[in-house]
């Protein structure tokens, strides 16, 4: 993609795989180019990992994390699963929300807690609403762990941050998804690795191997699944894409 941008007539020209089209730089077409591009240039910078959620590291894009919280106050689940620990900030994130709303508890599935980030975890304020789990989320016996601790009628919200292989992902939706309830989500994180790429601290063959590709699989294989991106409790403008590192994430139990 080839991307001019004139300040002096406010325009902007984006030419992409033969296709070459210009907008006024102050237009909704210019705000999603743009943002395409940040979020390319903002990964490779690390953007993410600049973030902390109640004194713990929260590697997410702000918006993700607004988003999610939209998510969790109107669904308020009983129980919020995530897997892939890291240093917490999600979990504290999401334990903060439950403390807030007077409802709600959270697990931690990763295949390695580290003992410093296991001693921050424990020693929050806000750990009595965490349950930490080590070893592979894909572990039949960890899944079977996970799933005794939730009980019936519960409502449940799935989180989806380990892994992010094609591979792994969908072994993940195969063993979460019949814990998901009806009108909640599963979501599959960081299928951004799709368009990002080609930017310079990509992986391999992340073009084709990511969650969204994991995601959209899923979906076509299980009718009671579907991609739907939640709706803006709050919108005063024209836009209507998220800025996101989340996309094709947000699998939502409609039957």
């Amino acid at each position: 993609m080839k991307m001019e941008i004139n300040t002096i007539d406010a325009t902007i020209r984006v030419a992409n795989e033969g296709e070459h089209r210009e907008y006024s730089l102050y237009s909704k077409e210019a705000f999603e180019a743009l943002s395409h591009l940040w979020l390319k240039v903002g990964w490779n910078e690390k953007y993410p990992y600049t973030f902390s959620w109640m004194g713990r590291p929260l590697i997410q894009l702000p918006e993700d994390v607004m988003r999610i919280q939209e998510v969790i106050y109107r669904l308020k689940p009983d129980v919020i699963i995530e897997t892939g620990v890291a240093h917490g900030g999600s979990l504290i994130l999401y334990a903060s929300l439950c403390k807030a709303m007077e409802k709600g508890r959270v697990i931690g599935v990763d295949i390695e807690i580290r003992k410093h980030n296991r001693q921050a975890i424990e020693a929050h304020e806000l750990n009595s609403f965490i349950t930490l789990i080590e070893g592979s989320s894909t572990d039949a016996a960890i899944v079977a762990k996970v799933a005794s601790l939730v009980k019936p009628a519960e409502t449940v919200l799935v989180i989806l941050d380990s892994n992010h292989s094609k591979q792994h992902v969908a072994a993940e939706l195969a063993a979460y998804s019949p814990l998901v309830t009806i009108g909640s989500y599963i979501v599959a994180t960081d299928g951004s690795m799709e368009f990002l790429h080609d930017v310079p601290r990509a992986g391999e063959n992340w073009q084709q191997d990511n969650p969204a590709a994991a995601a959209r699989e899923f979906a076509a294989e299980h009718p009671s699944f579907a991609i739907e991106q939640p709706a803006w409790p709050f919108n005063e403008s024209t836009l209507n894409q998220n800025i996101t590192h989340w996309p094709s994430a947000w699998l939502k139990r409609c039957s």
